[in-house]
C-alpha cells in the first residue's frame, strides 16, 4: 500500500494514495474542458476515455522524500477549448482543493493531453 503520511501534534494521519487520486480526479472532472482522463495503453499507442468509477487509472500520485506530493493527469479536453486556459485551471483548482483535502503541499503537476473530443 502507497500512502501518503502527515504528522500532526495528536500522531500520523495515513492517507492512501489512490484516496488523493480519486479526489483530485473528482476535482479536475469540475473543471472546464476536461472531458475525462485517459487510459494510455503504452504497447498499442492507444489511448481510451476512462469511465467515472475508474478515472484513477489516469492519474499517478506521488510522494517524495520530503512529503510532498507529485500529481500526474492524463487528461482528454474538449474540442475548441484552450488548452493553456484549461490547463492553468486544472493546476489551480486541483492543487488549492487536494492541499486542502489532505494537509500536504503539491510540489507538481504535470498535465499530459492524450486527446481531444467533441462534446454534443
Amino acid at each position: 500500500m502507497k500512502a501518503s503520511i502527515v504528522n500532526t501534534h495528536m500522531g500520523n494521519i495515513s492517507i492512501d494514495n489512490e484516496v488523493i487520486a480519486q479526489y483530485a480526479g473528482a476535482v479536475a472532472m469540475e473543471c472546464f474542458g476536461i472531458v475525462g482522463m485517459a487510459n494510455v495503453n503504452v504497447k498499442d499507442g492507444l489511448v481510451s476515455l476512462l469511465k467515472l468509477d475508474s478515472m484513477t487509472r489516469g492519474i499517478n500520485v506521488t510522494l517524495d522524500e520530503s512529503n510532498k506530493l507529485k500529481l500526474d493527469f492524463h487528461v482528454i479536453v474538449a474540442y475548441g477549448v484552450s488548452i493553456s486556459a484549461v490547463s492553468e485551471n486544472l493546476i489551480s483548482t486541483v492543487k488549492y482543493k487536494v492541499e486542502e483535502f489532505t494537509g500536504l503541499e503539491i510540489e507538481k503537476i504535470n498535465i499530459y493531453i492524450e486527446g481531444v473530443r467533441v462534446i454534443d
